[in-house]
């Protein structure tokens, strides 16, 4: 069972009652829980042989007495519980019905229990776990104060305790091969794993290839006997030359991984010599050579030649590339060509310059691109403008080469799609822009105008297109990286907060009390994840007085003060936010035993930043190294000894096996 639903219908038949939404408790998560069960290292603990007969009702009852004496339940009988087939990775909150029976169903089969309870307040555990002859109850108490001892008792490790930890580690069990994966990924990430060892890392993690690499190594991962580590080093490599773009394109074989890699080098816009272009250009592969048509450097009479190839898939793409060079003649084969789809290309790239008649747009099977950008004749312009159905009126709406008395009648169409293209036009002065009523939502998720764009530089066009009344050319004003003094100040007004956002996240002028305000209530985005924070004028100063305050978003931001202090770093370890905790997880002060204890933190965020901390104890570190779970994270952590890199880089660097 898995879900949410399977879950709860396995609780209903153990008759318990769950008790609201389920939520993340703020205590320990279900998985750190589960070790103290498995490990059975504290007690009181008790077994029940499972050839009794009576075996369910025992483990019940015993079940029972060591929850009511250890404090599982709380004031109005509620406790928290976890189980074998509960895969949600969050604890249900459940009170006691009527004929419960935990021992009978939260297990693979009655008697068989796997299951672990825990007090609301998370002081309190007993757990059920089932071996080959015994049903084993473990119970837990105290365990907030168990959790704080063993993490001033690990911070206090001496020189020779570090040693043997790391030693532990290295001549230990071998490493299962997930396990490899793990350390291989997280030393990938790992700014601290010594250049040397990072191509060691290849056959197991590809995260290494995300960051450049010397000319030697790049050059020997591009002939790599791994098919896929070739192609891996081409796809994502920053910095890959012209020759080693010439020689990975020339000297492979293997036609469809010729065809990926010229694919890739076009995508990528990489710069190619005229003679691999040309080479590249003549390759027996149609599909080749249609993707040599879209090459950054491809010489102009390459793309003619290719505007005329055999293949009428190569013509096609060779069409927009070539149609600058092409004469007459050669204009007219490729609009009169056999194949659709390049008589089409054809046409719409004429009829930019020439009107295009309503017999030509009628043999169109796709009508909208040509819509769009092509000069149309006036009375089939007219009449669409007029009688075109929604689709039409819409595509023509954005036309940069319609007539402005029909771009106006769109601006009165009855449909809000239609007005609303209208209104986004470059050609439209403000006062024509704010005569188009348009119906806009403050929520939807627009992307800026090129046009606006394109304009960033000029200030006398943000200084106009910044007192529009269209919320979105504000906006698009506002992701401008520098504007005037006066139009800064405009927009940190703006009615349109996501005016201010886009001018915190992108404007490096935006004023410190807006970036304040937006940061109250935006969180961050995955193309800017902390800003407004890091933003160059956010408020560095007086912050130490949200310390206390009742909002989270204004507490984490104490820290950042230069005169907070290591005290507060430790105080709002424990706050209850998880923002907070987070905050103060990531902080270079926090304390050994802070460390330790976020390690068991009920959000993942929090752990994860935990197990970076570089004072993290050593024996903890080493634990979460042997866990593949929480491995990647652990091999990020930047206090690795290198030596002990190394030793881990032999172990992964096993030799995989080309696989195609």
């Amino acid at each position: 069972m898995g879900g949410r639903a399977e879950s709860a219908q396995a609780l209903a038949r153990s008759g318990l009652l769950i008790v609201g939404d389920q939520q993340v408790e703020e205590v320990l998560p279900p998985f750190l829980a589960r070790c103290h069960v498995v490990a059975g290292e504290a007690g009181p603990t008790m077994a029940v042989a499972t050839d009794r007969p009576d075996l369910v009702t025992e483990v019940n009852e015993q079940w029972h007495r060591l929850a009511s004496g250890t404090g599982i339940f709380g004031e109005d009988g509620e406790f928290l519980i976890d189980f074998s087939g509960n895969h949600t990775g969050r604890w249900f909150r459940v009170r006691l019905a009527d004929g419960w029976d935990l021992a009978g169903v939260l297990g693979e089969r009655p008697g068989r229990p796997e299951f672990v309870t825990l007090s609301p307040a998370g002081d309190a555990l007993v757990g059920a776990a089932t071996e080959e002859y015994e049903v084993r109850l473990v119970a837990v108490d105290r365990l907030c104060e168990r959790q704080e001892e063993a993490a001033r008792a690990a911070a206090e490790e001496t020189p020779q305790e570090r040693a043997a930890a790391w030693e532990s580690l290295l001549e230990g069990p071998k490493p299962t091969h997930r396990l490899l994966d793990a350390w291989a990924r997280g030393l990938s990430l790992n700014a601290s794993t010594p250049a040397d060892l990072r191509p060691m890392l290849l056959e197991r993690s590809h995260y290494a290839m995300y960051q450049p690499m010397p000319p030697e190594i790049v050059d020997a991962m591009l002939v790599h006997p791994n098919w896929k580590l070739r192609a891996m080093a081409a796809e994502v490599q920053p910095n890959i030359t012209s020759e080693q773009w010439s020689r990975v394109i020339l000297g492979e074989q293997d036609e469809r991984h010729r065809w990926i890699f010229t694919l890739l080098a076009a995508e990528r816009r990489a710069e190619l010599d005229e003679a691999t272009c040309r080479k590249v250009a003549a390759d027996p592969s149609p599909r080749i050579r249609a993707e040599a048509a879209g090459l950054m450097d491809l010489p102009t009479p390459v793309a003619v030649e290719l505007a005329a190839d055999p293949d009428a898939g190569v013509r096609y793409a060779a069409c927009h590339a070539a149609w600058p060079y092409l004469d007459a003649d050669a204009r007219e084969a490729l609009m009169a060509d056999a194949d659709g789809k390049v008589r089409t290309a054809a046409r719409l790239l004429h009829h930019r310059e020439h009107p295009m008649p309503r017999s030509v747009y009628e043999t169109l099977e796709v009508k909208a691109r040509a819509l769009e950008s092509c000069r149309l004749e006036r009375d089939l312009a007219a009449y669409l403008v007029r009688h075109g159905d929604h689709d039409e009126r819409r595509a023509l709406a954005g036309n940069p080469r319609l007539d402005a008395d029909l771009v106006a009648l769109l601006g009165a169409d009855p449909d809000a799609g239609v007005r609303f293209a209208v209104s986004t036009r470059a050609d439209l002065t403000e006062n024509q822009r704010a005569g188009v009523r348009i119906d806009f939502d403050p929520g939807v998720h627009y992307h800026e105008l090129d046009w606006i764009v394109a304009l960033h530089d000029d200030q006398d066009a943000m200084r106009r297109l910044a007192a529009s009344t269209h919320p979105l050319v504000r906006r698009s004003v506002a992701r401008a990286r520098h504007l005037p003094p006066d139009v800064v100040e405009r927009l940190a007004r703006d009615e349109d907060r996501v005016v201010q956002l886009f001018l915190a996240e992108s404007c490096d002028d935006a004023p410190a009390d807006m970036l304040m305000r937006v940061w109250q209530w935006w969180t961050g985005s995955l193309s800017t994840p902390d800003r407004p924070r890091s933003h160059p004028n956010f408020p560095r100063q007086n912050l130490v007085r949200y310390a206390d305050d009742p909002t989270p978003r204004l507490r984490r931001l104490a820290l950042d003060d230069p005169e907070s202090t290591p005290e507060l770093v430790e105080r709002l370890s424990r706050d209850p936010s998880k923002e907070v905790r987070y905050r103060a997880a990531t902080d270079p002060r926090l304390s050994p035993v802070a460390a330790a204890l976020l390690l068991e933190d009920p959000h993942d965020s929090v752990r994860h930043a935990a197990a970076l901390q570089p004072g993290l104890p050593v024996r903890f570190l080493t634990r979460l190294l042997q866990d593949a779970d929480r491995a990647e994270t652990a091999a990020r952590n930047p206090t690795l000894p290198v030596e002990v890199v190394r030793r881990m880089v032999e172990r992964i660097s096993v030799p995989v096996a080309e696989d195609g």
